[in-house]
């Protein structure tokens, strides 16, 4: 191939890969369903953790430990819902971490095989034919929730998925149909976050006046209403209302337009300060 139309070709790759929109990961361009927790009436029965478990196959969780004696949890390969009781300035609070099913989510924009991608009932699922097992969504994700199975000979990554097949067949996520104290609501994200707003306006001095995920990182589909500033359950609290893959999307679109147009500047160079390689390209393309 000559060297004159191995740079055209660049430049039309480029041309049509900074042209082709997409929103990453993203098989929905709604907001999907929502989970809301008000966790004035969570009262840490693990429930949600046990249901979780059954319904998705994972172990049963570790009943011996008394979870008022238990240090804050996170989730693991081996259980997506962890409930965990913080001592707040309005007494014990318990809260439970998952996976928070962003809008957005950064886990599906770093993820190079689309392996992790958001379904259109609002679930970020895994999926394991696509995964080249680079671990890219570990790092991407703000809330520190998809983990590896290290000690597997088929390694998974492994997270909540917010029962998107039980949803998909017309039924409840199976910790929110398990709750006996009704901390766990479900429905259109739109629904929750006004449902969210009415418990706040008519209970007042009940919540503060604030739903978490609804904006953060560019919203969640895990919802919050907590009667003390989350700071205090360990939530974080400075990510910000931009959703993570904003950060770069401006970045990888120039880079298709910036890999077309960079060879063709050194070659402009390049022929500007050695007159005499032109020269001998004119004689080579007439023969």
């Amino acid at each position: 191939m000559k060297r004159r139309t191995f740079l055209q070709s660049l430049m039309v790759m480029g041309a049509a890969s900074a042209a082709r929109p997409s929103r990453a990961g993203d098989e929905s361009d709604g907001d999907g369903n929502a989970i809301l927790v008000d966790l004035t009436r969570c009262e840490g029965c693990r429930s949600c953790e046990a249901a979780c478990a059954e319904a998705n196959g994972l172990p049963e969780p570790d009943w011996e430990i008394d979870i008022d004696e238990m240090e804050p949890r996170p989730t693991t390969e081996k259980q997506w819902v962890t409930v965990s009781r913080f001592d707040t300035s309005r007494g014990d609070v318990y809260v439970r971490r998952q996976c928070m099913h962003c809008l957005q989510p950064a886990c599906a924009a770093g993820c190079l095989t689309k392996a992790l991608v958001r379904k259109p009932e609002g679930a970020v699922v895994w999926r394991g034919d696509k995964c080249m097992g680079c671990r890219y969504c570990m790092i991407s994700c703000p809330f520190d929730v998809p983990k590896f199975e290290y000690d597997s000979a088929n390694p998974r990554i492994q997270k909540c998925r917010m029962c998107w097949e039980r949803v998909e067949a017309g039924e409840l996520p199976a910790c929110v149909d398990e709750c006996p104290g009704d901390a766990l609501s479900f429905g259109p994200r739109a629904e929750m976050i006004e449902l969210a707003r009415k418990r706040i306006y008519e209970n007042p001095g009940k919540y503060v006046s604030e739903i978490y995920g609804e904006h953060e990182v560019g919203g969640t589909g895990w919802l919050y209403i907590s009667p003390v500033p989350f700071a205090e359950l360990g939530f974080p609290t400075n990510l910000g209302e931009t959703p993570v893959p904003e950060y770069t999307r401006d970045f990888l679109t120039a880079v298709p337009v910036i890999l077309a147009i960079w060879p063709a500047l050194l070659l402009g160079i390049r022929r500007a300060t050695h007159p005499e390689d032109s020269e001998a390209d004119v004689a080579v393309d007439e023969h």
